[in-house]
């Protein structure tokens, strides 16, 4: 396994965040399953690890595989630790929305650029009391890698909108219509379950992440449509998991051989972060962030 302590410059290992279809793509070679334990509890599921034309690839079904575990309950600590000692620096989440647009339909992809946090029932950052930091999230995703993966679906043939904000909500219900029309006012993109706290804790982790929103549906706010149902959803994520996996061979090549350390400051934003005096910081918490914060601690 690689060094969980992963300093600015390390060649890129490219995790994604899915479905458990997403890693099923044509050309991903020596494959297999791996349990990484973290000190957050237990990750979804084991790690899926492979190689995409030489490039390192990390897979975890967000979920768990079968979809096991709805989004309130996802241990996102443990997801993104995990994946931090697997040696991830860079992450695209994949993950099903609805939309708020008309110009935004079913089977659209939305790049996602900025996010409103609705959710209430989750751990949202791995520092706490004997540790404490404080990391910039006025810009939450990685510009650079938002980049690439543009550039990659505009040779695909997938209708796409780069920027966008992403509402996430609690869940496990969908919306009601007076929340979707608040939403709505609010001048949101889509909305989604699952996006945060990924986006803050992998920001704090030192990783490079950017969302690839798939829309599955209109919410409940368009009167010419039914409402949202888990069977209308799936018949449009089996086409969008085609794309996505499209999507992600596509952009592979362009992320592989980076020398230098993300232009977009991803790798080092803990650099001005943490504020806990060294003579005040609690053992406990500096070895329970030796993979998340180690850089930056000095481990």
């Amino acid at each position: 396994m690689p060094d969980s302590n992963i300093t600015p410059g390390t060649p890129p290992v490219i995790g994604v965040i899915g479905g458990s279809g997403v890693y099923d793509i044509d050309g991903l070679e020596n494959t297999h399953w791996e349990k990484v334990s973290s000190p957050f509890g237990d990750p979804s599921d084991e790690l899926m690890m492979g190689e995409l034309g030489g490039q390192k690839m990390v897979f975890l079904p967000r979920h768990g595989r079968g979809h096991r575990i709805p989004p309130s309950e996802l241990n996102f600590r443990a997801n993104i630790d995990c994946l931090k000692r697997a040696g991830v620096t860079e992450i695209i989440s994949v993950s099903a929305c609805g939309s708020f647009k008309e110009d935004l339909p079913p089977g659209t992809f939305v790049i996602a650029d900025q996010f409103i946090d609705r959710t209430f029932a989750r751990e949202k950052s791995f520092f706490g009391t004997g540790l404490v930091a404080h990391v910039g999230l006025g810009y939450p995703v990685c510009s650079r890698l938002g980049d690439a993966i543009e550039a990659a679906i505009k040779g695909l043939d997938i209708p796409y909108q780069r920027g966008g904000t992403y509402l996430t909500m609690e869940g496990p219900q969908f919306s009601t219509l007076a929340e979707s029309e608040l939403y709505r006012s609010w001048n949101c993109d889509v909305i989604g379950m699952t996006n945060m706290p990924e986006a803050k804790l992998a920001r704090e982790a030192e990783i490079c992440y950017a969302t690839v929103a798939m829309v599955t549906d209109f919410d409940c706010w368009h009167p010419d449509h039914d409402h949202v149902t888990v069977d209308a959803i799936i018949k449009v994520l089996l086409g969008n998991a085609d794309n996505a996996r499209a999507l992600v061979k596509a952009v592979t090549p362009s992320l592989s051989g980076r020398a230098e350390t993300c232009s977009a400051g991803c790798q080092t934003a803990l650099d001005n972060a943490i504020i806990t005096q060294p003579d005040a910081r609690d053992p406990k918490m500096i070895k329970k962030l030796s993979a998340v914060a180690g850089r930056a601690l000095g481990d």
